[in-house]
Formats: C-alpha cells, sequence, structure tokens
C-alpha cells in the first residue's frame, strides 16, 4: 500500500512541472466587464487565461478600479476593455497603461462607426452598450483575433480560426434573437428599463426603447422623468417593464404601482449573470446565456 502510494506520488511529481509549464505558457489576459471577458475565453480558447474585474451585478459605469485591480492589470499580457467611456472611471487608467507600450485594446475601436448610436442626451458621445445586437459585438470579435495574434505570433492561425467559429455561432443567435423577438406585434414592441443601456438592442429587433435614467447610471431621474414614464406606460398601455440586475430596481418598482403595472422580470444590463447558474438549459454567465435569458424574459412578459 505505502509502495503505492509513493508511486502516486512520484507519477504527480513528475507530471507537475508539465502542469506548471502548461498554464506559465497561457497568455494573461485581464478584461472589464463579463461580455468582453466571455467574448476573449470563447476566440483565446485553450490558449488563454482570463481574469476578469468586473463581476455579476456590477455597473461599470459607477466602478472604481481596486489596488487589486491595478495589479490585475500590470501583470496582465494583454488587456481588453470594452471602450466609448463604458468603464468611465477606469478610462485614464486603460490609456496610460497603453502609452507605457502594453497590449491594451478597446475591442469597440474594431466596430465600423456608421453602425454605432450617439443618443442626443449623451453629450456627443457614442451610446457604448453593443453586446445587445449580437451581429454588432460580432464585429469586436477581429479586435480580440488581432490583439492575441500580435501578441503571440505563433498562435494567430489558432486565434483566427477561433474567431472565425466565434462569429458563426454568433450570427446564429443572431438570428435566434430576431425570431424570439418576431413572436410580439410590432405595436407591442415597447421596452421599458431603469436606464437607456437597450438602444442597440431596440434598433436590431424592432423595439421601441424607453429608460427611465439616461444612457448612464451617474445621475439618477428625477420626479419629472418618473411622472413622464408613467403617462407614457399608461397612454399605450404597455403590459410590463423590466428591472436590471446592476441598476437599483427602486425606481422601477415605484412606477409599476403608480401606472399599474406588473414587473416581468429582471433583465442583464451591463453585466451577465453568475457563471455556472443554469436556466432552461443555458449558462446565464455567459454572453449567449445572458441573451437567451433577456429575449425570453421580454417575450414572455410582453406576449
Amino acid at each position: 500500500m505505502k509502495l503505492k502510494t509513493l508511486l502516486i506520488a512520484l507519477g504527480l511529481a513528475l507530471l507537475g512541472p508539465a502542469f506548471q509549464s502548461n498554464a506559465a505558457s497561457k497568455i494573461k489576459v485581464t478584461t472589464t466587464i463579463g461580455m468582453v471577458g466571455d467574448l476573449v475565453k470563447q476566440v483565446g480558447g485553450n490558449r488563454v487565461d482570463v481574469a476578469g474585474l468586473m463581476g455579476p451585478g456590477v455597473d461599470p459605469h459607477l466602478y472604481k478600479a481596486t489596488a487589486a485591480d491595478v495589479s490585475k492589470l500590470r501583470r496582465a499580457n494583454v488587456i481588453f476593455y470594452n471602450g466609448l467611456d463604458l468603464e468611465g472611471k477606469m478610462t485614464d487608467i486603460l490609456k496610460k497603461l497603453k502609452r507605457s507600450k502594453k497590449h491594451v485594446y478597446a475591442i469597440t475601436e474594431w466596430v465600423n462607426k456608421s453602425r454605432l448610436l450617439k443618443p442626443e442626451d449623451f453629450e456627443g458621445h457614442y451610446d457604448p452598450h453593443l453586446w445587445f445586437d449580437v451581429s454588432l459585438w460580432s464585429e469586436c470579435v477581429d479586435a480580440i483575433v488581432d490583439g492575441l495574434g500580435a501578441y503571440s505570433h505563433k498562435d494567430a492561425a489558432y486565434f483566427k480560426s477561433q474567431g472565425n467559429a466565434v462569429k458563426a455561432r454568433l450570427a446564429g443567435l443572431h438570428k435566434w434573437a430576431a425570431g424570439r423577438a418576431n413572436e410580439i406585434p410590432k405595436d407591442g414592441r415597447i421596452l421599458i428599463t431603469s436606464h437607456d443601456a437597450y438602444n442597440y438592442f431596440g434598433r436590431a429587433y424592432g423595439f421601441q426603447v424607453t429608460g427611465l435614467q439616461g444612457i448612464s447610471t451617474v445621475t439618477e431621474a428625477g420626479l419629472k422623468e418618473m411622472a413622464s414614464l408613467v403617462d407614457f406606460i399608461k397612454k399605450h398601455k404597455v403590459k410590463a417593464i423590466f428591472v436590471e440586475s446592476s441598476v437599483s430596481p427602486a425606481a422601477i418598482r415605484r412606477i409599476s404601482q403608480d401606472a399599474g403595472v406588473k414587473i416581468g422580470g429582471e433583465l442583464f444590463s451591463d453585466a451577465m449573470g453568475t457563471p455556472g447558474q443554469m436556466e432552461n438549459g443555458y449558462d446565464v454567465g455567459t454572453y449567449e446565456g445572458m441573451i437567451k435569458h433577456n429575449l425570453n424574459t421580454i417575450v414572455d412578459a410582453l406576449k
């Protein structure tokens, strides 16, 4: 029995360096929001080790980097973030790291600017919530393919192949989302949420979108905005309104009471769900699971 234990220990000792070498050879990637991290994992496959800064329920508009976050960013080989001022309070840190010749990429810079939205209330800035249009989010894949390939030239072909496979899956997801949205008549596609994160979603899938707060959650809605939204709900006979996982539900709950309309469920907006949390066969801690959860929640409540 002792001999068997000794042999097992010896075998693990011999294999240990190989495991350590394999782990050490992976590209260390740090990402900001979960949606970016999920995309990097899909493109990077077994060649990357991804560490995300913002988990479930975290609002990137308000997020401030901790000392541990800065340490993760400095230790990373490659950094990917959304950009378009989504990570407002972290932007200076990320730009400073890029100026130091570190591999830092805002993945939305690869998207054709003609496809970006620039809402009037966002003072000339682009709407950063691209991930809600799956076809638009697919355009960000090339940023990750190029960024990882620039760091590790020997793996560039692998990342290119992975990227093409990811784009194919996203094309299928976009088609599914459009089909699910079409289950609601056009005049019934009115989406009311806590803040204006769903403009790309509305354009892609035919919804009229109204958020209580503006495109950023930095400023809170006043009584005037709340009263106006209550009147809108009553006028259009909206069947349900929605809270968001990364925004306080208090204001939407108040509007639900004042307008006499039900809350149709909780949507993921600026953060995905908890990894490993399964719902109807999909993981809400992934980008695909996030999209499916949102579409199913919206359609089921408004049908």
